[in-house]
């Protein structure tokens, strides 16, 4: 599983329109991996979370799952159609 069907799969359980949900991954510079995750403007709310938390907790759990399979830097990009 890559770095972004991890992503994916974390998503889509967090949201109540989990088809809605698009991940994709660019290399940006100086090495940098940019995960971009794009939700339903709904689900928004369900992917900040209260005060953030679980946009927090996605980048944090994401930047583990990088670390673990050996790729430098991620950046996590999350935004609404």
């Amino acid at each position: 599983m890559n770095i972004v069907e991890f992503t994916t799969y974390l998503v889509q359980n967090l949201v109540k329109n989990p088809d809605m949900v698009k991940v994709s991954s660019f290399e940006g510079d100086e090495d940098i991996t940019i995960i971009e995750i794009i939700v339903a403007s709904s689900d928004m709310g369900a992917i900040i979370g209260k005060l953030g938390k679980n946009a927090k907790s996605i980048r944090t759990i994401i930047q583990a799952y990088a670390y673990l399979n050996n790729i430098k830097k991620v950046k996590v990009n999350i935004d609404a159609f």
